[in-house]
C-alpha cells in the first residue's frame, strides 16, 4: 500500500512563501488546534495569528514553523492550502525587525490607553501579537 501524504502550501500576495510534503500540519484555528493528516475531510477554516507546524514527509525529526499572520486554510484531496495576508518561515525571520516592532507596539499601546482610543488600541495589539508570534517561531529555527 503506498504512503499517503499532504502537499501543503503557503500562499500571501507576495507569493507562494512555504510548497513541501508533509505527514502532519497543525494549525490554529479561531476555533482551537487542528491538526492534519492524509485522507482528512474537506475543511475550510479560518486563522488566528499563531504558528502552523509541518511535519516533513522527508525525516521522522524534521518540522518546519510558518508564522501565519491570520488568514484561511483549506484543505482538499489531501491539499493544504493556507492563505494568510502575511507568512514567514522561521528561517526567514528578521528577529531584530520583530523585536523592534513588539517595541513600537507596546508604546502604541500605551499611548492609545492613555488617549482612550479603541480603534488604535485594537490595531496595537494585533501588531504586539504578530511581532511576538514572529519572535516565538524565529526561536525554533
Amino acid at each position: 500500500m503506498e504512503e499517503r501524504f499532504l502537499t501543503v502550501n503557503v500562499v500571501t500576495p507576495d507569493g507562494l512563501v512555504y510548497d513541501h510534503h508533509a505527514r502532519i500540519v497543525v494549525a490554529k484555528t479561531i476555533s482551537g488546534e487542528i491538526g492534519i493528516m492524509p485522507r482528512h475531510a474537506p475543511i475550510i477554516a479560518p486563522l488566528v495569528i499563531d504558528e502552523v507546524r509541518v511535519k516533513r514527509l522527508d525525516s521522522d525529526t524534521h518540522v518546519d514553523w510558518i508564522a501565519v499572520n491570520g488568514g484561511i486554510m483549506e484543505v482538499r484531496d489531501d491539499v493544504v492550502s493556507i492563505i494568510a495576508d502575511s507568512a514567514e518561515r522561521e528561517r526567514d525571520i528578521d528577529v531584530s525587525r520583530a523585536e523592534r516592532a513588539k517595541i513600537r507596539a507596546e508604546k502604541m499601546i500605551e499611548a492609545a490607553q492613555a488617549q482612550e482610543d479603541v480603534d488604535q488600541l485594537r490595531r496595537a495589539t494585533v501588531a504586539l501579537h504578530r511581532a511576538i508570534n514572529r519572535i516565538n517561531v524565529s526561536k525554533h529555527g
